[in-house]
């Protein structure tokens, strides 16, 4: 037998997050308030870094309408991140659940498919890994409800681990995935002719109605909401603008630092070179994360135009992807960059991520509030009622692409009766 050396490529694919990108990743993060509260508090502590104005008037604002006390609360994206070290998880387990939980809004919903948490882990994890650590980590995790994907996926994880008998909690999940009945009274007869009294289906109803379908707000800590953005329509055009007012001009103190670096050259300090660093990079840092979120602002504005116009209805569809593909970033740092973000507008200062409209067909553009109209349209020229299936028929003759369980999803939402009951 002979022995040779051979010389092999492999690629390998890893995820690795620096200390500096991981830094960044947390101040896209932060909403307006936070990110000023952080200023002042490196204001304070960093030698290197000095207020270009008197900070104290703009201080003196908050404090006369906020308590902050609140910040001593934990968010939720923290206190979920604490509560990985309570499983027994391996170093690519940590990862994915931390990828995980970056996916989940304020109010504990996982707000992208798992397919995409696929494309933002690089590929690297697998739909079958990331759905294996949803449901068996982030799922089991506190406030009981966390990562659900819809709204009857938060009561079955709620009502799973509630102290109540097998059998109730089989009638509950027999109740709230009834695909095929349309409303309680006729899911209630129907359970009845199963076996089940009107006494165990009461109580069961009341199990779901003590369910939270927002579990994630006990955590919230943004109470105090400021527009970081704001809308201004100037000769029928829209301008978005990036909100100056009471928001902290800083700068390195370029004499200071020239002085220091000069004894650094004879005298070595780590620390304070460190301090030099992380003033250059908070400059740095809070431009370019204002910089992106008036980006963002202007491009979801620009498409959403419409609907600052009164006409709710021509609302284009809108997604994280494709924003990322305009302004040159990742899909997971838009979704980064929408959390507690607000822009104040003429129908008042709302969540800016409450402008992005998911196409409820995978083959063509068309948003909820657009297909809500198109089955009111069809039931209200109808001369023998229709049902989901042929209402569903009719849409794809047209091109939509929609399954049955699509359109009455949509017609239950329009409080449309069942063709049953029509």
């Amino acid at each position: 037998m002979s022995i040779y050396l051979s010389k092999n490529l492999k690629q390998k694919q890893t995820f690795t997050l620096t200390p500096s990108l991981k830094k960044s990743i947390d101040l896209l993060q932060l909403s307006r308030f936070e990110l000023i509260k952080k200023i002042q508090k490196e204001v304070d502590e960093n030698p290197f870094l000095e207020r270009e104005e008197d900070f104290n008037e703009i201080e003196g604002s908050y404090n006369q309408d906020f308590n902050f006390e609140i910040e001593s609360k934990k968010t939720l994206r923290e206190s979920l991140l604490e509560q990985i070290n309570d499983f027994k998880l391996n170093e690519n387990q940590i990862k994915l659940s931390k990828i995980i939980i970056d996916c989940v809004d304020e109010n504990g919903m996982l707000i992208e498919d798992i397919f995409e948490i696929e494309k933002i882990s690089n590929h690297i994890f697998s739909a079958k890994k990331i759905e294996e650590i949803l449901v068996n980590v982030i799922q089991k995790m506190s406030p009981t409800g966390i990562g659900y994907r819809n709204h009857k996926e938060c009561i079955k994880i709620q009502i799973s681990s509630a102290n109540i008998s097998d059998k109730k909690k089989s009638l509950i999940m027999k109740i709230i995935f009834n695909e095929d009945l349309d409303d309680l009274n006729l899911i209630k007869h129907a359970l009845i002719q199963e076996g089940f009294s009107e006494n165990e289906l009461n109580e069961a109803i009341t199990e779901i109605q003590k369910c939270d379908l927002s579990p994630g707000l006990n955590y919230k800590k943004v109470k105090y909401i400021e527009p970081d953005l704001k809308i201004i329509f100037m000769n029928n055009n829209l301008k978005v603008s990036f909100i100056d007012e009471r928001f902290p001009s800083i700068k390195t103190d370029d004499s200071l630092i020239k002085q220091v670096k000069k004894e650094l050259k004879i005298n070595k300090n780590p620390e304070m070179l460190n301090k030099i660093n992380e003033a250059k990079w908070l400059l740095k840092s809070v431009k370019k994360r204002n910089d992106t979120v008036k980006k963002v602002g202007e491009y979801i504005c620009s498409k959403q135009i419409a609907f600052f116009k009164n006409n709710p209805l021509k609302i284009n569809t809108l997604n994280n992807k494709e924003i990322a593909e305009k302004i040159g970033v990742h899909p997971s740092t838009i979704s980064r960059i929408l959390r507690y973000k607000y822009i104040d507008t003429p129908k008042g200062v709302i969540p800016l991520k409450s402008l992005l409209v998911s196409s409820v067909s995978k083959i063509r553009d068309i948003s909820n509030s657009q297909l809500m109209k198109l089955i009111k349209d069809i039931v209200d020229k109808e001369n023998k009622p229709k049902s989901d299936k042929k209402i569903a028929i009719e849409l794809n003759k047209k091109g939509y692409g929609l399954a049955r369980r699509t359109v009455s999803k949509y017609r239950k939402m329009n409080n449309i009766p069942s063709s049953r009951n029509r």
